[in-house]
């Protein structure tokens, strides 16, 4: 389990919730004074050298630490309430690779599910009743395929996701674009409430900060930059959740779209995607195939003997191992001689693999390995 390190200075604190600081220019700043207390002790002729505009300037001139205190009594309020900077070991990896990735998450649940491997789930909030039935029931889907859905908890497509991982019993992320002491949109009180509850909330920015247009775009690159891949369910051309797909792009995750009636507006979005490399998808198959490298590497690996003896015991895999021969065989081919949806053929490919009784080859191919003595 990771370990948390020491609660956020009240310096800290006060130079996170600095107007006009973004991420990068407030690394740049600790790394020119090596810690928050001696930002603010450095003083305006020094800002002024480092970069700082004269915004900025004002802004260090006065910090609020009346509003950080009040966030250090938020995170001591309960034991699920959470400060994670990028340097504690609970900050997920994944995130920490992007551009401009925050330097700190407020949290409210359970934080080990960070480095769970996740499916962002996006779409419009004024979804049509069959994009939201299909948001559901893909992350209903992906949840069971041992994919933890991410999205934003907006209405319509957001919303739909998260309800459907918690139906499928699952946890669920969602990233907020405002502080936790509140959920936002009010709609979505309850669903917050559970997620909080089964799942985890996320945000980075402070408790008492109100939602804003601009914070909504902000916080899109932390939802593609948690997870595999970014699913768009339903999108206006020019919409926020085609920003998440761009995003996702930019940062190499996989980008996926589900596609719709020539006639519906909002399945434009979904097209022009497609049209522009994303994968287009029918079935959780679909996104299962395209991320099975990236998700092998993340599975815990057990000890030889106890996978060796989960592999001999298992059923289905005794029966697809009996299907493998000497010679390499598509993955396809396999799905189809033995009446097996993809997903759960590859759960079994991989328990072989990880036994040491099948080899994965290129192009989806897989051939057996005999044992030695």
């Amino acid at each position: 389990m990771p370990t948390a390190l020491a609660p956020p200075s009240l310096a800290r604190l006060c130079l996170l919730r600095t107007p006009g600081v973004g991420p990068s220019r407030l690394r740049a700043l600790l790394r020119r004074f090596g810690s928050a207390e001696a930002v603010f002790a450095a003083g305006p002729k020094a800002w002024a050298e480092a970069g700082c505009s004269d915004a900025l300037i004002a802004g260090l001139s006065a910090p609020d630490r009346t509003a950080a205190a009040a966030d250090l009594q938020w995170l001591a309020g309960s034991a699920r309430h959470h400060y994670i900077a990028d340097d504690d070991a609970r900050y997920p990896s994944r995130l920490k690779s992007i551009a401009a990735a925050p330097v700190a998450l407020f949290a409210v649940g359970d934080v080990e599910l960070l480095e769970q491997p996740q499916l962002a789930v996006v779409g419009a909030r004024g979804a049509s009743s069959q994009g939201r039935e299909n948001a559901r029931a893909f992350a209903q889907a992906a949840s069971r395929a041992g994919l933890l859905v991410t999205s934003g908890l907006a209405l319509g497509i957001d919303a739909a996701a998260h309800a459907g991982a918690l139906e499928a019993g699952a946890a669920t992320i969602a990233v907020c674009g405002n502080g936790l002491d509140r959920i936002y949109p009010p709609r979505n009180q309850s669903l917050g409430a559970a997620i909080a509850e089964r799942g985890l909330l996320i945000s980075e920015y402070p408790p008492g900060t109100v939602p804003k247009p601009q914070h909504f775009p902000q916080r899109n690159r932390i939802i593609s930059g948690l997870s595999l891949g970014v699913l768009v369910v339903e999108a206006q051309l020019g919409s926020g959740s085609l920003i998440t797909a761009k995003l996702a792009a930019e940062q190499g995750r996989e980008v996926f779209a589900l596609p719709g009636s020539i006639h519906n507006e909002l399945a434009r979005g979904c097209h022009a995607l497609i049209r522009d490399g994303a994968t287009l998808v029918e079935t959780i198959d679909d996104i299962v195939v395209e991320l099975a490298a990236q998700l092998r590497p993340l599975l815990p690996v057990a000890a030889p003997e106890a996978v060796t003896a989960a592999a001999s015991e298992d059923p289905l895999e005794r029966r697809v191992l009996a299907a493998i021969g000497d010679d390499p065989v598509s993955l396809d081919r396999l799905a189809a001689q033995l009446s097996l949806g993809i997903a759960e053929l590859g759960a079994a490919l991989l328990g072989l693999e990880l036994s040491g009784r099948v080899e994965a080859l290129p192009g989806d191919r897989f051939v057996r390995l005999h044992r030695r003595g």
